[in-house]
């Protein structure tokens, strides 16, 4: 049988063992690849229109966790525990969770590699946090869990938060803040439809090569109308955001076996500062009050809802 594990088990041991420290550890790496990957996506979209850009981050991030199918697989036959037919490594019962997961990957993905290049690095990456906030109605409609009033006082606090942002004022609106907004709605289903397809033991190798694969297929529909030859120096990036993609989620999944997901919750947030140095120090970004303000209420509120889970009942009620 091919387990999801056999890819970790070449890591030395201290790096499997279980604990708060450990899920830090992961966590921290998750957020340090995903702010460098926001400053390739901003670099890259210099000289590449954002569809080409996520493109590419689908192709590559597909081929590289093909190779480590193979690569699986060719260990797995070392040792006589896989199928001697190889197409088996792909097969899947849930072609169609993957196809709508990729579908809505692509699109947020895409809407990501666009704010980002719009917005300052640090602002883009505090919206999205509200993937956390969209979790709660979610999750009391499609995974039927007990929501309590603290819980959506909360959601509403962060919402204020996001709005902020917008700098709403009387000759001003930054309308491209509803762009990651969208994203992190976006996010928070796929949450969800991961949470279903982890509790149907869908292979977690196999689930990162399908999403490349449907987001690669459905990038590829829209990639024309704005191709353009990349230089040598943009493949080595589009190459490296590929495979950035692709251990932000192995990261995670290292931090869920680690700890708690309230835990792995609350240091989300040092993506923040990492986004803000950064950003000044790539692109001479500085936060306003707004950003500043938005942030500190969405930070907040998220911190307190990423820790419903602790609660007997799994409410804040």
């Amino acid at each position: 049988m091919l387990s999801s594990t056999n890819a970790i088990k070449i890591m030395p041991n201290w790096l499997l063992n279980k604990g708060v420290g450990y899920g830090i550890f992961w966590a921290l790496l998750m957020n340090s690849v995903s702010a460098l990957n926001d400053v390739l996506a901003k670099f890259l979209g210099q000289d590449l229109h954002f569809v080409e850009v996520a493109f590419f981050r689908f192709f590559f991030s597909t081929l590289t966790v093909f190779v480590a199918l193979i690569w699986r697989y060719q260990r797995s036959r070392l040792h006589q525990k896989a199928p001697s037919n190889i197409c088996k490594i792909f097969q899947t019962k849930y072609h169609g969770e993957h196809a709508i997961r990729g579908a809505m990957g692509a699109i947020a993905i895409g809407l990501c590699c666009f704010s980002v290049n719009k917005l300052p690095l640090a602002d883009n990456s505090t919206i999205l946090f509200a993937d956390t906030l969209f979790m709660l109605p979610l999750s009391a409609i499609f995974l039927k869990e007990q929501i309590g009033i603290r819980c959506w006082l909360a959601t509403i606090a962060g919402m204020v938060g996001i709005t902020i942002m917008y700098r709403p004022t009387a000759d001003h609106l930054n309308l491209y803040a509803i762009v990651p907004t969208v994203a992190a709605l976006l996010f928070a289903i796929m949450n969800i439809m991961i949470k279903k397809m982890i509790e149907k033991q869908e292979d977690h190798l196999k689930m990162l090569f399908y999403f490349g694969l449907y987001t690669t297929i459905l990038s590829s529909l829209f990639v024309p109308f704005y191709w353009s030859i990349p230089n040598q120096k943009d493949l080595y990036l589009l190459l490296a955001l590929g495979i950035g993609s692709n251990l932000i989620q192995f990261f995670l999944f290292m931090a869920y076996r680690a700890t708690r997901a309230s835990v792995i919750s609350t240091i989300r947030y040092s993506e923040l500062p990492i986004e803000i140095i950064l950003g000044y120090a790539f692109f001479a970004q500085i936060p306003d009050s707004n950003g500043i303000i938005g942030a500190m209420i969405i930070i907040a509120t998220t911190y307190m809802m990423s820790h419903r889970e602790k609660s007997p009942d799994n409410s804040l009620s």
